[in-house]
């Protein structure tokens, strides 16, 4: 299962190329990642999960510009390794059928009182398995 949200593409996110800049799309992966484990559980009347974790790793590969600003862009998020304390999430932007990047992040969950890392526990490990494709 996938997780499926938007994220606005701003005029400002356009820079002196014409497409949107290529460090705008780890704020799409961003918001699209607080709509996962934040947003999306509110909205459903459950109990936010995950708040407590940093992003150890990221990556991106751009496949098609975006040439305009003003809309919203899909994104599907899924897990693809869940460890002890972390654990990976895969990302597909896309618009009009158009996928625009892939992206790839690794987070950790921390201990908010010691800032170390934590094991994650039962509810993440089995809200996270929902979405876990190999």
């Amino acid at each position: 299962m996938r997780h499926k949200c938007k994220a606005h593409v701003r005029w400002n996110d356009l820079d002196a190329f014409g497409h949107v800049n290529n460090a705008n799309y780890l704020t799409y992966v961003q918001e699209s990642r607080a709509d996962f484990t934040w947003w999306s559980r509110k909205r459903a009347g459950e109990k936010p999960l995950l708040a407590d974790m940093v992003v150890a790793r990221a990556e991106v590969d751009f496949l098609e510009p975006i040439y305009e600003g003003g809309f919203d862009l899909d994104v599907e998020i899924w897990v693809t390794k869940i460890g002890n304390a972390s654990f990976d999430l895969a990302y597909q932007m896309s618009s009009n059928g158009n996928i625009h990047a892939n992206a790839k992040t690794v987070q950790v969950a921390v201990s908010m009182e010691t800032k170390k890392s934590r094991p994650l526990n039962d509810i993440e490990r089995e809200y996270l398995g929902r979405y876990l494709e190999a």
